[in-house]
């Protein structure tokens, strides 16, 4: 069977086969703890749902309009100029079904062939390929661990060419938990100022940080920019809502309209149901989203510390998000019954045969030194699965 060539030019999401494989292992009685999964392991707050169990009682079933409620709109309006210092129209902001899907849209209304586009490394796995599948051309920049896996400006500006025509910011980041201060940012904007260059700044994991400076984005450190800049956020990872399926961009009119223009002919609106319960999210008490962090907090030391125990691990502390992204390239060479680990994969794939433990492969986020393990998961959890990881490094040879 002939499929389309762009087919071939994408990967399936190393995250999400990783994440079925252990549920697969799970179904046949293994014993498998995950590390994979991105999304917060706590249940929707309680007042969110009850938004939407009020909304289908009331009969808020039918569609809406494409970019989204009025309604949401001016719950994200509101969160974006007291939360970011950022000031938009309804006709500056559209929701989509989740934050990738708002990213998608941007990319097919943005990129065409030709078009560069500079995503940092290490990546989150989707970025490449939506810009592979809007046609255009992934340019990695690769960030160092001894930096803390951020973009330097002097590495930002060698990176640009006259082809390049958006940069892509996430943080704090996944996979890496790297998190930009104000300053840093400010030295970052003063690259981009005097181009054309268009600044995505992914913000989903905004909520998710631990630096002692504030959280910012490019338009924040710089109202300049703020013009060539679309700001893509979410509800899924502040308030436990994944499966809900609510993301959304702010920018410039013109792109936000292509953006509505462009989902109007592939999805239509997002869930009604959805954007009510997003609603009460934004608007609601936000002290929910400051109990996860708190615990957040916790996994995180332990199990950064934990992991820097294990021989021939160093593990990185993360600024913000809830993943960690330890260098195991000192573990490369070593064997266990006969078969030599060289890279990520043969090492996470020894990990979940050998110790149940599902992590994700440096490789996918364009870093084969290191792996990613989330610890959106229990302390109880987190504790039995670098026991067993520290068990399995022990028997290689």
């Amino acid at each position: 069977m002939k499929l389309a060539s762009r087919v071939a030019k994408v990967k399936p999401s190393e995250t999400l086969a990783i994440t079925a494989k252990a549920n697969a292992l799970r179904a046949q009685g293994r014993d498998v703890i995950g590390f994979g999964a991105g999304e917060p392991d706590f249940d929707t707050p309680d007042h969110i749902k009850q938004a939407a169990i009020r909304a289908i009682e009331a009969g808020f079933t039918k569609y809406t309009p494409v970019g989204g409620t009025d309604e949401l709109k001016d719950a994200i309006i509101a969160k974006l100029k007291t939360d970011n210092r950022l000031e938009y129209k309804r006709s500056q902001v559209v929701v989509s079904c989740g934050a990738k899907h708002t990213l998608y849209n941007l990319a097919q209304a943005l990129f065409e062939e030709g078009d560069e586009v500079i995503i940092p490394a290490p990546y989150w796995v989707s970025y490449p390929d939506i810009v592979v599948l809007a046609g255009g051309t992934p340019v990695i920049l690769n960030t160092l661990e001894k930096d803390g896996f951020k973009m330097k400006p002097e590495q930002l500006k060698a990176s640009i060419t006259g082809r390049t025509r958006a940069v892509i910011f996430n943080g704090p980041s996944n996979p890496t938990g790297a998190a930009y201060s104000p300053d840093e940012l400010k030295e970052l904007a003063a690259v981009l100022v005097d181009t054309d260059i268009f600044a995505i700044s992914d913000d989903i994991y905004e909520k998710i940080l631990y630096a002692d400076f504030p959280f910012a984005n490019l338009a924040m450190a710089d109202p300049r920019l703020k013009d060539r800049t679309i700001v893509v956020n979410g509800v899924s990872k502040a308030y436990a809502m994944t499966g809900w399926r609510i993301g959304y961009a702010a920018g410039p009119e013109e792109i936000i309209g292509a953006i509505s223009k462009i989902q109007s002919q592939n999805t239509s609106n997002p869930a009604s149901i959805s954007q009510k319960a997003s609603v009460a999210a934004l608007n609601g008490d936000q002290q929910v989203v400051s109990m996860m962090v708190a615990e957040f907090r916790k996994r995180k030391d332990y199990i950064v510390g934990a992991l820097n125990d294990i021989p021939g691990i160093h593990c990185p502390m993360p600024g913000g998000a809830f993943y960690v992204f330890p260098n195991v390239s000192g573990l490369y060479g070593r064997s266990y019954e006969g078969k030599k680990i060289t890279n990520s994969t043969e090492f996470i794939e020894y990990l979940l045969d050998g110790a149940n433990v599902a992590t994700v492969p440096g490789v996918a986020f364009g870093s084969d030194d290191h792996i990613r393990l989330s610890y959106a998961t229990s302390l109880t959890n987190i504790e039995e699965g670098v026991r067993r990881i520290k068990d399995a490094v022990a028997k290689l040879g």
